[in-house]
């Protein structure tokens, strides 16, 4: 089994209101949102306070609709790498995870194709087994499993279960670490860094997949995994063939 898979039991924040309007709070929240600019970006601050000012910086990027030209500057370097290092044609299908946005972005002919919110590890980013980070760096699609199966229908093993299971849209923790409607298996390609010895994303089972905790995407929550709404998982699938290079960003492993 996976690391995403066999994980423990997340402790995920607890999301309740404030018992009241402290205004003090929310002004004070304000100035450090607006100190990383993440105010005054058609965003809009909530009531709730999560427990961390990085939970606080993540909810205010989770609705954030970034601009394509924003996202084609933070693919770009990337790029550059897999076309210099890996032989990425501009006619080829690219794959960049932004780990400090928690977005996904498939590229062509230098171009954003679409964007997707993902999450990436609760943990942080890192490629050494057991760490239940996730790896950084450039990967491929090795394999891809879950051709035509419903959203929310779960994997064990890469192999196809009869279960579905509920689908949360808020951010509710469900009983187990499912792995739904669809896995794209990663590779990495870099040896030191994701490939070989105790830092090999395969034989970590490193997957893009499908989750039911679909209220956490857009923040970190895997066990190590690049998860996913089910959705969306099903037409990347649709998109990228086996191959297809995958560029994991280091970027910083907080908001």
């Amino acid at each position: 089994m996976s690391e995403e898979e066999k994980g423990p039991n997340e402790e995920y924040a607890d999301w309740k209101a404030p018992e009241n309007n402290n205004t003090s709070k929310d002004v004070s929240r304000r100035s450090f949102l607006k100190s990383m600019g993440l105010i005054g970006l058609g965003m809009t601050v909530e009531k709730s306070l999560p427990k961390t000012v990085v939970e606080a910086a993540a909810l205010e990027t989770k609705n954030r609709v970034r601009p394509k030209g924003e996202m084609w500057e933070l693919a770009k370097p990337s790029i550059a790498k897999l076309e210099q290092k890996f032989g990425l044609k501009p006619t080829d299908y690219a794959i960049v995870v932004n780990s400090t946005n928690q977005e996904l972005y498939l590229v062509k002919d230098e171009e954003i194709i679409k964007s997707y919110p993902v999450s990436t590890a609760k943990k942080g980013i890192g490629s050494s087994k057991g760490s239940e980070q996730t790896p950084w760096g450039t990967h491929r699609i090795k394999e891809k499993f879950g051709e035509g199966l419903k959203p929310g229908q779960v994997l064990r093993s890469r192999q196809s279960t009869k279960e579905i299971v509920k689908i949360e849209t808020k951010p509710v923790k469900v009983p187990g670490d499912y792995v739904t409607t669809r896995i794209m298996w990663l590779d990495g390609q870099e040896n030191e860094v994701n490939k070989g010895g105790n830092k090999d994303s395969h034989q970590r089972f490193i997957y893009i997949h499908g989750t039911p905790e679909e209220g956490f995407i857009g923040t970190p929550a895997s066990h190590g995994c690049v998860r996913m709404k089910n959705t969306d998982v099903a037409e990347l699938f649709d998109l990228v063939p086996p191959g297809t290079l995958v560029e994991i960003q280091r970027g910083m492993s907080q908001f």
